[in-house]
């Protein structure tokens, strides 16, 4: 049963200002605006005076139960999903609405039953269709934020990495490149029980093998993939200086295995953008200073997280009954490692 103070979150006011309001106190001096919107809160929270002193101390139904990628003692290791869920909880605080890490999807043994306790559930990364309906089952409030299945049903934030990959590739192409390669990692979704489950299908490596394909450049098609790590990127970028005829350009799917692939020209006597550009995703902090300075797009992940809130609201506030899928606008930030190689010939 929801509180005045469950209501007084949600509506942006203090919890006096909704008991006037619902006490109908007509001393009470307030924008009409405002007094509907507690009004219509109250009724699709089922608020009863009555029956609401007896449950005071209930208030889980304004918590938002977050399902992590990472085990919070090695997130870290991955600022892009660490910055999501600070943006998730910096969010939820402007609008009065608690957080609780439940618990990472890559935990073997998870409680997924305490999350019919909350108002909603945030899942941060991919899982399987099959997990998330397990979830559903408990509790129908659920926000996927970085999910790039097609599943039907679910509230989605997701990234514009496919429109911004093929942007990658009409400028490289519009420089000259021609044999284009592709380094990244796998995708991955988690199962209920926190197995990992790898595809090759990830979002950024399907999108240029459909913009080679539609560009008529598919016989120059490369796509190395491994982990996501400086090693993989090292190890797959050797093998791309070793090609004949060699890729003038590399689409790295992030700034950490960039950085690899940096050290993979260097060891094979290359130089950056004269012999091979290069172009990632993530803008870290040292992609600026790496030498040439690395051309990557940016993306506010942080924001990212604070739209999840927004959709997890709709669902607490029962303002719409169709699923809503959100694309977050990233930008692509040129520095020197890329080349025109048109100008080269002239």
């Amino acid at each position: 049963m929801a509180s005045i103070r469950d209501i007084a979150k949600l509506a942006g006011v203090s919890a006096a200002s909704v008991s006037r309001i619902l006490n109908n106190d007509e001393t009470f001096s307030i924008n009409e605006n405002t007094r509907k919107r507690v009004i219509e809160i109250a009724t699709s929270l089922n608020y009863s005076k009555n029956q609401n002193r007896k449950n005071r101390d209930v208030g889980d139904k304004n918590t938002i139960a977050l399902i992590t990628r990472h085990q919070a003692d090695n997130e870290k290791s991955d600022p892009y999903f660490m910055f999501i869920r600070k943006g998730v909880e910096s969010e939820a605080k402007k609008w009065r609405l608690k957080t609780f890490r439940a618990f990472s999807m890559r935990d073997k043994e998870k409680d997924i039953f305490q999350l019919s306790k909350y108002g909603a559930v945030v899942v941060i990364g991919e899982m399987t269709l099959e997990a998330l309906e397990e979830i559903r089952k408990i509790n129908s409030n659920i926000v996927l934020i970085d999910s790039y299945s097609e599943y039907a049903g679910f509230d989605c934030v997701q990234t514009d990495f496919a429109q911004k990959t093929h942007e990658i590739l009409d400028l490289l192409k519009s420089k000259g490149h021609e044999n284009i390669a592709f380094i990244g990692g796998l995708g991955s979704r988690v199962d209920i029980h926190g197995e990992v489950v790898y595809y090759k299908e990830e979002i950024r490596s399907e999108n240029y093998r459909q913009w080679m394909v539609l560009n008529h450049l598919d016989n120059y098609t490369t796509v190395l993939q491994g982990e996501w790590s400086p090693g993989a990127g090292l190890e797959l970028g050797t093998q791309i200086m070793n090609m004949n005829p060699r890729p003038t350009a590399i689409v790295v799917a992030s700034d950490p295995m960039a950085v690899g692939v940096y050290k993979a020209v260097i060891n094979a006597g290359l130089s950056i953008p004269e012999d091979i550009s290069i172009i990632s995703f993530d803008d870290i902090e040292m992609a600026q200073y790496m030498t040439p300075s690395l051309s990557t797009v940016r993306l506010n992940s942080e924001e990212v997280g604070k739209i999840g809130v927004e959709l997890v609201r709709g669902k607490l506030l029962n303002v719409r009954a169709m699923p809503v899928r959100v694309v977050c606008s990233s930008e692509l930030i040129l520095r020197d490692s890329v080349n025109d190689i048109k100008n080269e010939e002239v």
